[in-house]
């Protein structure tokens, strides 16, 4: 558990959590409700697809699933796994949409980055959805580059692919 404050930030605390803990499940519900607004896809298969992939592989050494509580309001939350030796691939990163504008998706992000990085980790990959101006935003402010044609529409990329070379 990991205690998160910076100038004028509220303080929230960081718990390392599995993904089928109570605490995830209401981040986690939302989420696949937002994916489910956004693209059109029925809520409950998008909320399986949050959970394809191998539970275990959000756990140390290779992964982690995160929790930031606000008291003990989970407020945000997120994921890495193995994507390969050198790299960590973000997963499921999101803000509770009652506590947003806050600054607590940048502090996810950059706890699992110090994470990643403690682990040995020397590369962040993402990939985010065409309909996610938002994480877009988050990912180029924290560091990350593009890897795909910024200048063509969204929904003509797909995915959009992101790194972050991770430094010691």
């Amino acid at each position: 558990m990991t205690a998160a404050l910076g100038p004028d930030l509220e303080p929230i605390r960081f718990v390392s959590v599995h993904q089928d803990d109570a605490l995830a499940a209401p981040l986690l519900d939302e989420l696949g409700w937002e994916y489910g607004t956004r693209y059109g896809t029925s809520i409950g298969a998008e909320y399986r697809d949050l959970r394809t992939y191998p539970a275990d592989e959000f756990i140390p050494p290779a992964g982690e699933l995160i929790v930031a509580l606000a008291g003990t309001t989970p407020v945000a939350g997120g994921a890495f796994r193995r994507y390969d030796e050198a790299t960590a691939e973000l997963k499921r990163i999101w803000t509770s949409s009652a506590h947003r504008k806050r600054g607590y998706g940048r502090r996810v992000v950059a706890e699992l980055e110090r994470i990643a990085r403690e682990r040995g980790y020397r590369r962040i990959y993402l990939t985010t959805g065409p309909r996610q101006p938002e994480a877009v935003a988050l990912y180029l402010s924290s560091g990350y580059t593009a890897l795909y044609d910024r200048s063509l529409p969204a929904e003509q990329i797909g995915a959009h692919a992101f790194e972050k070379h991770l430094t010691a």
